[in-house]
């Protein structure tokens, strides 16, 4: 049987991601990742370097899967909106993930994919405004991140306030797109 790199690397990012996101990077554990990935620790030293460093090449993976796979569409940010809380509601993993990097990671410089994406949306939205696709009574950025923190908010909150407020599914969604058509307007 022939060793396959990327398949192992592949399986140890997932069971990082795994891991971090439910234990944060003080709690994780090496030796578990490297079981779940059914591997060893000194794979994720030879691939990752250290535990620090994985859970960069795990976080990292998170901004991937959200930047590829949620663009930014000027003309329905409502809908780019409900799309975000979507993906967030299929993939826990990715608010968790961004919490822990806030908690164990303030110091830490943001990742340049992160911040170019960022960037982009901002002169994107900024365009737009320009153009008069988007009101301008926020500023470009001010404007992007309400927008940001409304499709995060289901993900965001505790389970306490999520069995008092039992909205669901294609609800949480609706009610963020509504919320954002509001903004706008």
């Amino acid at each position: 049987m022939r060793y396959n790199a990327e398949a192992t690397r592949g399986r140890l990012l997932e069971a990082a991601l795994a891991e971090f996101s439910e234990f944060g990077i003080a709690g994780a554990r090496v030796d578990r990742i490297a079981t779940a990935a059914s591997s060893n620790k000194a794979q994720i030293y030879h691939y990752f370097g250290n535990k620090d460093q994985l859970f960069d090449a795990a976080f990292e993976s998170v901004v991937t899967t959200v930047v590829s796979s949620t663009p930014l569409d000027v003309h329905d940010l409502p809908g780019y909106a409900a799309r975000l809380t979507a993906l967030y509601d299929e993939h826990p993993q990715i608010m968790r993930m961004a919490s822990w990097q806030r908690l164990e990671r303030t110091a830490d410089t943001p990742i340049q994919l992160s911040i170019d994406s960022v960037r982009d949306k901002i002169e994107e939205i900024a365009r737009a405004q320009a153009e008069g696709v988007l009101p301008g009574h926020f500023p470009a950025g001010v404007l992007l991140t309400l927008v940001l923190h409304l499709a995060a908010v289901w993900a965001t909150c505790s389970p306490e306030f999520t069995a008092a407020v039992p909205v669901t599914g294609d609800d949480r969604g609706a009610h963020v797109a509504e919320a954002v058509r509001r903004l706008l307007a």
